[in-house]
């Protein structure tokens, strides 16, 4: 390994810690120079300490670092993240410091893991930078990437902070959502034997539904007015008769199909998968408090949390089981099953994105509505679709470790979409407007039953 390849391995282990210095600096109202520092130090020191430690262990616990690796580094994360989402959802405007010991060893230990493994490698792959020893070498390496990952470290925490000093809820859940969102990453990466994320199609396919939030979410800054009932119906109606499509021809009728040539009554475990999904959503009804979008109706247990993050939380909700649709799609269609083609996937991918749209203005704009800056009603919205591909990723990876759990997991998918649609029916149909939603509704049907049998 020469000088160049260990500056590209030292900036590529120092990405996790990065984007965890993104997080810390969103957490903080104003950062410290003792705080700008620690931060670079914990991870540098860390981040150079894991590699050295994994070249004197060498080869030999090779097997077992990059089994448990993985694991720790998805349930600190998480919990980590879990943690800062909780406290953005609190009343409590008390920053806490975020700084101390326990939590900064915890995150220089989560974001440091793979680069324990990758000191393993310099005993395969002999640094050579130096005319000197192994261990030489070796020392250099570690100390640059160290140098490399602290000076990194210092530039994310302070880039954090610019932005969460604005946004400081949203930018927590943001934050909190990215660490979840590394140590899924670390765990997929490693259950993912069969390198499904290495096929550009399915990841590509995984983001195209954001694109959509995105897009829905950055209205609010052009619009700031209430929209027209009329236009309302329409956008709620289309996005509803979308997923209802899906479900049915996407979901249930292929998992009908599938499990009818294997199984003599394979419309029973349809039927119970069917039923276990919409249990399962009405279940999320229950437990997660949320407030409908424009017409303020709340449901859940009583909670403290302000208003636009129960907002948020009901398209979140709804977009729970568009993530494990999702998922299931490209599963499909990297699985090679018959039920999606290249451009079945992709148009399906389209269709999602195009409903997520009007799902993630009816975040944004009544937050907006409600006195918000359009930067923390924009970053709500987007962060209302982020369980659509981080979902979608998980269950293309179970999938394709349990390819026989595939059609159930399109059951539940199709019994979660279509409580959730059901749920929303009767609000467009309350309105003087609801012709429009009701068209819209078909429409939206139609055009995706279209795309699904014109694409097979």
């Amino acid at each position: 390994m020469n000088l160049f390849e260990l500056f590209l391995l030292s900036i590529g282990l120092a990405m996790d810690a990065f984007a965890v210095s993104i997080c810390k600096g969103l957490a903080v109202k104003k950062i410290t120079k003792k705080e700008f520092l620690l931060c670079g130090i914990w991870f540098g020191l860390f981040q150079g300490f894991m590699p050295f430690a994994g070249y004197l262990i060498g080869s030999n616990f090779e097997k077992w670092i990059r089994i448990i690796a993985p694991w720790m580094a998805f349930i600190l994360l998480s919990l980590i993240g879990i943690n800062m989402i909780k406290e953005a959802f609190s009343d409590d405007e008390e920053v806490k410091p975020g700084f101390d010991f326990k939590t900064m060893f915890l995150m220089a230990i989560a974001t440091s893991i793979d680069a324990l493994a990758v000191g393993i490698t310099f005993v395969a792959i002999p640094v050579k930078v130096l005319d000197a020893g192994k261990l030489l070498n070796v020392g250099f390496a570690v100390l640059m990437i160290g140098v490399i990952t602290c000076f990194i470290s210092m530039a994310g925490v302070k880039i954090g902070n610019i932005f969460g000093v604005r946004y400081k809820s949203g930018s927590e859940i943001m934050g909190g959502t990215i660490l979840i969102f590394i140590g899924l990453r670390s765990l997929i990466t490693y259950l993912d034997k069969s390198q499904t994320l290495s096929d550009n199609d399915t990841i590509f396919g995984m983001l195209i539904p954001l694109v959509g939030t995105v897009l829905g979410a950055v209205i609010v800054y052009a619009k700031r007015n209430k929209l027209s009932d009329g236009l309302r119906m329409i956008l709620a109606g289309g996005s509803s008769g979308i997923m209802f499509s899906i479900a049915v021809w996407g979901m249930i009728e292929s998992a009908v199909r599938d499990l009818m040539e294997t199984k003599k009554n394979g419309i029973i475990p349809v039927f119970i998968c069917f039923c276990i999904g919409v249990l399962f959503q009405y279940m999320l009804d229950m437990i997660v408090p949320h407030t409908h979008a424009f017409t303020d109706i709340t449901e859940g247990p009583k909670s403290h949390i302000k208003s636009e993050y129960k907002v948020m939380l009901t398209e979140v909700i709804h977009h729970i089981p568009e993530g494990l649709a999702l998922g299931a799609i490209y599963a499909g269609h990297f699985m090679q099953t018959n039920w999606y083609s290249d451009t079945t996937a992709f148009l399906l991918a389209i269709a999602i994105a195009a409903q997520n749209i009007p799902e993630a203005l009816f975040v944004s704009l009544p937050i907006r509505e409600k006195g918000a800056e359009a930067g923390k009603a924009f970053l709500m919205g987007v962060i209302s679709g982020v369980p659509v591909p981080l979902l979608g990723i998980f269950t293309v990876i179970i999938s394709v470790l349990f390819p026989k759990a595939l059609p159930y997991i399109m059951s539940v998918a199709g019994g979660a979409i279509i409580y959730s649609i059901i749920e929303e029916i009767p609000q467009i149909a309350s309105k003087k407007d609801n012709d429009k939603g009701t068209l819209a509704f078909v429409s939206g049907f139609a055009l995706v039953m279209f795309m699904i049998f014109i694409g097979s």
